[in-house]
C-alpha cells in the first residue's frame, strides 16, 4: 500500500471518523517526506495537525514507542506536543488501512541560534529529555549502533537497491565503516532520544521558549546523536558551539565526552540511513519529483564519492 491511495476526498472523512470531530473544508499539506501532514481546523476554529503514518515504515508497536516518550516528556512538563486520544481510547487511529494520529497545532518560528544563551539553553532542553529518555525503553524502536542500524541498512542496499555494478564499491565503504566505527560505540549508553533533533523541530515560540517537534525518528541510541545535528560545522570546528550546549547540557544531565568521538561516524550513518529511507519510496508518485536522477550511474557514483570523503573525517584518519 502507498500514499498514492490517500487522495484529498479521504483525508478529512478519516480524521472526522477516528476523532468524532466536526471539520471545515480547510486541508492544508505540510511539508514532510516521510509521512503525510496536514493542516485542519475544527468548525469551531480549533486547528488541527493530522499525520498519516508512511505504510510499512514502523509497526503500530513502535509508533506507540514514540508516543509514550512524548508522554513521558510532556508529563515531565518538558515543550512537546502530545497527540490527542481518539475515539478509541488511543493515540493512534486507523482507516481504510492508514494509521494516524491528531495534534493541536502549535505555531512557532524555527529556531535561530544567535548567541551563546541559546545554545546553553538548547544544551538544557535536550538533557531533561534525555533524563524521560532513561526512565525505560522502546523495544520496539531502532538502536542506533554500527553493528545493528547501520548493518541492517547496508544489508537492505546491498541486497535490493545498490547496482551489481556499483555494489562493490558501495558496500565495500560501507562495511569499513562499520569496522571502524563499532569500537567507538563500546559502552556507550543507549537510551530514548529524538533522534532527529536538527533546528527544523526545535520551534521558537518566543515568550514561551523553545518547542521539541516530530519525534518520528525516535530510537535507542547515544545521547551525542541529539547533539551533533544541531551544529553549524563538523565537530573539529564546532567545540565552541559544543562546549556551550554542554555547560547547558550538564546542568541537568552528566554527559560522556567520549562518546563526541562518534559524531563523524554518526554523520556518515546518516547517510546510509537516508539513502536506506529514500529507496523505500520509490513508488510514491512525488518521489521522481525529488529526487529526478535516483539510480543513474552518476548518482551512485556521487553516493560513492560522497561516503568515502565523510570517511577521511573518522576520528582513525584524524591526526
Amino acid at each position: 500500500m502507498s500514499f498514492d491511495r490517500l487522495v484529498p476526498d479521504m483525508i478529512l472523512p478519516a480524521v472526522e471518523a477516528v476523532s468524532g470531530l466536526r471539520l471545515t473544508n480547510l486541508l492544508l499539506a505540510l511539508p514532510s517526506y516521510i509521512n503525510r501532514v496536514y493542516e485542519l481546523r475544527t468548525v469551531d476554529g480549533t486547528k488541527l495537525i493530522a499525520k498519516f503514518y508512511r505504510p510499512g515504515r514502523w509497526s503500530k508497536e513502535a509508533i506507540l514507542d514514540e508516543h509514550g516518550f512524548v508522554a513521558d516528556c510532556h508529563e515531565a512538563e518538558i515543550p512537546v506536543v502530545p497527540a490527542m486520544t481518539l475515539r478509541n481510547g488511543s493515540v493512534i487511529g486507523e482507516h481504510d488501512g492508514f494509521l494516524l494520529s491528531i495534534f493541536p497545532k502549535r505555531a512557532g518560528r524555527q529556531l535561530e541560534i544567535v548567541n551563546d544563551a541559546d545554545w546553553s539553553r538548547l544544551g538544557s532542553l535536550i538533557a531533561r529529555v534525555h533524563l524521560c529518555g532513561g526512565n525505560r525503553p522502546a523495544p520496539h524502536r531502532v538502536t542506533i549502533d554500527p553493528g545493528q542500524s547501520l548493518l541492517t541498512d547496508v544489508n537492505y542496499l546491498r541486497d535490493h537497491i545498490v547496482p551489481e555494478r556499483f555494489r562493490e564499491q558501495y558496500t565495500g565503504s560501507c562495511m569499513r565503516l562499520i569496522e571502524t566505527s563499532a569500537p567507538l560505540f563500546l559502552g556507550l549508553e543507549r537510551i530514548r532520544i529524538h533522534g532527529d533533533c536538527h533546528r527544523g523541530n526545535i520551534l521558537d515560540r518566543l515568550e514561551e521558549g523553545l518547542l521539541l517537534i516530530d519525534f518520528d525518528d525516535m530510537a535507542m541510541g547515544p545521547p551525542v546523536q541529539d547533539l551533533w545535528l544541531l551544529l553549524p560545522d563538523r565537530a573539529a570546528k564546532s567545540s565552541r558551539e559544543v562546549n556551550l550546549f554542554l555547560q547547558g547540557y550538564e546542568r541537568f544531565r552528566a554527559f560522556d565526552r567520549a562518546s563526541l568521538r562518534c559524531i563523524e561516524p554518526l554523520r556518515a550513518m546518516r547517510m546510509v540511513y537516508f539513502l536506506a529511507w529514500c529507496s523505500r519510496q520509490t513508488g510514491d508518485a512525488q518521489f521522481r519529483k525529488n529526487f529526478p536522477d535516483w539510480g543513474s550511474d552518476q548518482f551512485w557514483q556521487r553516493e560513492i564519492n560522497d561516503l568515502r570523503e565523510q570517511m577521511e573525517f573518522m576520528p582513525e584518519n584524524q591526526s
